[in-house]
């Protein structure tokens, strides 16, 4: 498989800048993945698809400020740091810009004294390993001096940082949003509870991989960064009894995807885990536990389209992208929804 495969053309100007007011109001695009039929809906019409039974998968995860600005201690240049994952108590695998001007050793000032980062390791792709000493809590520092690492093509500022989180995110260490799940307000998952379909909440914490464009022509040679995520025994047990009962499990965001596909064992049985994976699905890939998908639009040649494709099948999925882009739906992480029934 070519990676150009998965290539499709998107205008500039669909690339949506800012989330909308009202999270449901964004519209929807139904996929029948057997037939590649479409229809155009909005979001808040999630609820007439969903069937009391079913279960949707929701990752819990929180994205924390993980974007420093700092001054090299020895000449005073200015350095940008991007946190990806936690590797011990006080240390982290981070992005560096730029790279070049940190060797191990190099000594980093963040907020006047506040943080102080020694990068001590140089690892997979130039990241950077750096070591923080400070005193208090690390995260309410961060909370001090990070600010959320919005997707490289979010040029506008982002007016209300919660908008970049879920209403249902909890557990802190995302460097991006998981953000089919942006769509949900409080309120419409009340609704589609009360209507008896349940929530299993799982956690992977987003890393570098949202980021990083594939670039090997082979899709079969692409390495994934590898993340973090749990699965709690309650929601293996809800996963596990929405199965048994022939409902599906319908997963909110690849990432929750990623989750349950790792986790679980070559019947689709899901217990009780923690770990890293690094699972990679592309077309050929026979989903264990996945019934049906809500996710945003994704980048050109990217996992997630590659993801997908293996969902609905590569030209189902191109002919809706094709059909979204005519339509001017929005896209990307502050994008238009779209549900792989």
């Amino acid at each position: 498989m070519d990676v150009k495969d998965f290539w499709y053309d998107l205008p500039q100007e669909l690339i949506a800048q800012d989330p909308l007011e009202d999270r449901a109001s964004s519209r929807l695009l139904v996929l029948d993945k057997v037939s590649g039929d479409i229809s155009h809906k909005h979001f808040f019409d999630i609820i007439d698809y969903l069937n009391e039974g079913d279960c949707l998968v929701l990752n819990e995860t929180k994205v924390i400020p993980a974007r420093l600005m700092g001054v090299k201690k020895d000449t005073g240049a200015a350095i940008e740091i991007l946190l990806l994952k936690r590797t011990s108590k006080t240390a982290w695998e981070c992005l560096v810009k730029p790279g070049k001007k940190c060797k191990v050793g190099a000594k980093i000032d963040f907020g006047d004294g506040l943080l102080l980062g020694t990068i001590v390791d140089i690892v997979e792709e130039g990241n950077r390993i750096i070591e923080f000493e400070f005193e208090g809590i690390f995260e309410e520092i961060l909370d001090k001096l990070g600010t959320m690492p919005l997707p490289p093509y979010i040029t506008h500022v982002l007016k209300d940082k919660n908008r970049y989180q879920t209403v249902y995110a909890k557990n802190e260490g995302s460097a991006a949003a998981p953000t089919a799940g942006l769509h949900f307000t409080k309120e419409l998952l009340e609704k589609i509870e009360k209507k008896g379909i349940r929530l299993a909440k799982v956690t992977l914490h987003v890393g570098l991989g949202t980021f990083r464009p594939v670039k090997v022509t082979d899709v079969n040679e692409h390495h994934m960064h590898s993340e973090f995520f749990q699965i709690s025994k309650e929601a293996a047990d809800i996963i596990n009894s929405t199965r048994k009962n022939g409902k599906r499990v319908i997963c909110v965001g690849t990432t929750s995807t990623r989750t349950i596909e790792s986790a679980a064992d070559e019947n689709g049985h899901l217990e009780e885990k923690s770990g890293w994976t690094d699972i990679f699905i592309y077309p050929g890939y026979k989903f264990k536990v996945l019934d049906a998908l809500i996710t945003n639009f994704h980048l050109p040649e990217s996992t997630l389209v590659m993801l997908v494709s293996a969902l609905a099948g590569r030209e189902n999925i191109l002919h809706a992208y094709e059909e979204a882009v005519k339509e001017k739906y929005r896209f990307f992480s502050f994008g238009d929804a779209m549900f792989i029934n």
